[in-house]
């Protein structure tokens, strides 16, 4: 997927990357729908409301010049075939995106009639049963795995030079950039294969019944929103853009809005291509992050294991907010105990990671490891990312010293 470079200007204003799971996310692949689907629940009542009248058409819609988005792989589910155009919400939202952007309402209506309802999306984006408790170490070993190290290598390989001006430019290290295309997609293997406009439509108009479900709906409606602004801009037909059940796109699975907000085009060939171009991803990530508070003067660990008192009293920092904002002096008179030298005048935030029926870990996080949080808000995820990238880097190493 190519963006056109004065749509994308190499540092933008910071967009809040809110992505659609808070756990670490599994590898983006669709499961296989019915060829027959039957309507669901969410389907009907979304739907249930239908208009009066119907847009005329425009002699100004020009899709025959759009070109489509390039994708990897093709779409492998089964939508359903649903008119979203006829439900009373995405009526007021056409008729926003006339409103405030501009677009011609007859060719929005006809993108909207293509687009799919896509019940796994649904089905995804629903929260874990309760009862199973959350544990670290099986998460850490879904993605410190022989597959992603050993192609970490490789891709840290191929890539050097592009990692190496990331981080003179940005101040963010090869291994955090390389962890978090790592886990986001195995270094662009498992980029998705929904089509966007489907599952961000579907989301963002009939999202599960959820404790969260009108913030959740709230989002996707914007990102939407996003992904007609960026095809608009970028030239391609937005119904063949490509991505995960979320609506992410490319090695390292953006959002339309932080597309717009943070891709920058690194290879220098005046495009931004987040599928095929491992340089743009690189620099995408690392102005991300830097983007989302990532200090290059902080070159120390991420994060540092410590140890609790029976006591308990610590357990007020816990849950605390995606920041470190915490002194030293008060965290060790709660009973949080360093088991190395922490660097003088940090501040941190307790981290706990459960570990299931064994014993839960904890870490004083720094600054650092929560920007990596903006990417994805989970503990498990910024962790995640940090040992993969050490390991990669380890395995590197060992190989360059053979």
């Amino acid at each position: 997927m190519k963006f056109l470079k004065q749509f994308v200007p190499h540092r933008l204003t910071s967009l809040l990357l809110a992505l659609a799971v808070a756990a670490v996310p599994a590898v983006h692949a669709a499961p296989q729908a019915s060829k027959h689907p039957k309507k669901t629940a969410a389907a009907k009542k979304a739907g249930s409301k239908k208009a009066a009248t119907k847009a005329s058409k425009s002699k100004g819609a020009k899709t025959a010049k759009a070109k489509p988005a390039p994708v990897r792989r093709g779409v492998d589910y089964v939508g359903e075939q649903v008119n979203f155009g006829e439900w009373s919400a995405v009526q007021a939202f056409t008729a926003e995106m006339v409103a405030k952007h501009g677009f011609d309402r007859a060719w929005l209506d006809g993108v909207i009639r293509q687009v799919h309802f896509v019940d796994s999306a649904v089905q995804l984006v629903k929260p874990a049963p309760p009862g199973k408790p959350k544990n670290w170490q099986a998460v850490r070993e879904l993605f410190i795995e022989p597959v992603r190290v050993n192609g970490g290598v490789r891709f840290w390989d191929e890539n050097a030079d592009a990692l190496a001006r990331a981080e003179q430019r940005y101040g963010v290290p090869a291994d955090i950039i390389v962890g978090i295309i790592g886990v986001e997609t195995v270094y662009g293997r498992n980029t998705g294969r929904f089509r966007v406009l489907d599952t961000l439509t579907t989301l963002a108009f009939a999202y599960p019944e959820t404790p969260n479900r009108a913030a959740r709906m709230t989002f996707f409606r914007s990102e939407l929103e996003n992904a007609l602004v960026l095809a608009r801009h970028a030239n391609f037909d937005p119904l063949t853009l490509t991505g995960s059940f979320a609506g992410a796109v490319g090695m390292p699975q953006f959002m339309p809005g932080s597309i717009l907000a943070h891709a920058v085009d690194f290879d220098g060939n005046g495009a931004v291509d987040l599928l095929g171009s491992s340089a743009d991803a690189i620099g995408s990530v690392a102005n991300f992050l830097a983007n989302h508070g990532w200090q290059r003067s902080d070159t120390g660990p991420l994060a540092y294991p410590v140890d609790v008192s029976p006591a308990q009293a610590w357990k007020v920092f816990i849950n605390q907010g995606l920041e470190a904002k915490f002194r030293q002096e008060d965290l060790l008179a709660a009973g949080v105990l360093s088991r190395g030298q922490l660097p003088p005048g940090a501040l941190f935030g307790l981290v706990d990671l459960q570990n299931g029926a064994e014993p839960t870990e904890y870490w004083l996080a720094t600054g650092n490891f929560f920007a990596i949080t903006k990417y994805n808000r989970s503990y498990f995820y910024a962790m995640s990312v940090i040992e993969l990238g050490r390991a990669v880097q380890a395995a590197r190493t060992a190989l360059a010293n053979r």
